[in-house]
């Protein structure tokens, strides 16, 4: 059995009132200042802002079932027209921590604490979107300009069209009415 060294961070919550008193409930809230920025693509949870937590600790026979609350403001771009973005992200999770024994438990309370920073920090960084947009109809850049699409002039011009496409330029759109006049239905029992 290997002894794994107790570490403070501002991830770890004291549990040392609900050791080995099944039944025994606390509700905490936490506010947690971001060592490091939570996530690696275009929108992260940065380094200095705030999780809310809202933590329920509920003493078990086996250990201390943690079900958390966590909110958050991730801060990125765009994955289409690159403007800046500000998400809001909710997680919940819970999870066992044992009582250290010879029973293997994916978590353990440590020296009357438990450390929620890997479950946190996995729980909001797969909370993330990975191509986050500005709006859901967000039309991107041009491909010419770079610009949004959304801020530029509105510009038809023959020029840009492909000359391939010349052949139907004559071709307007039918309506029902005229695709009528066009068919006859027959009667097979008047044939006859």
């Amino acid at each position: 059995m290997t002894v794994t060294k107790f570490k403070k961070t501002p991830y770890t919550v004291d549990v040392r009132d609900l050791i080995n008193r099944p039944g025994t409930m606390h509700e905490r809230h936490l506010d947690i200042e971001v060592p490091d920025d939570l996530g690696a693509g275009l929108v992260v949870v940065k380094a200095g802002s705030i999780l809310s937590t809202e933590l329920r600790l509920e003493a078990m026979h086996e250990g201390i079932l943690v079900s958390t609350e966590v909110y958050a403001r991730a801060l990125g771009e765009c994955g289409r027209c690159l403007k800046d973005i500000d998400l809001p992200v909710r997680v919940q999770f819970a999870e066992l921590f044992g009582y250290p024994q010879e029973e293997a438990f994916e978590f353990e309370i440590l020296d009357d604490h438990v450390d929620l920073e890997s479950l946190i920090r996995d729980a909001v960084v797969l909370a993330l979107p990975f191509q986050p947009v500005c709006r859901r109809d967000c039309p991107g850049l041009d491909s010419e300009t770079g610009q949004p699409l959304d801020e530029l002039p509105e510009l038809v011009s023959d020029d840009a069209l492909d000359p391939r496409w010349s052949a139907l330029a004559g071709f307007t759109a039918s309506t029902d009415k005229d695709m009528g006049a066009n068919i006859h239905v027959s009667d097979s029992r008047e044939e006859k």
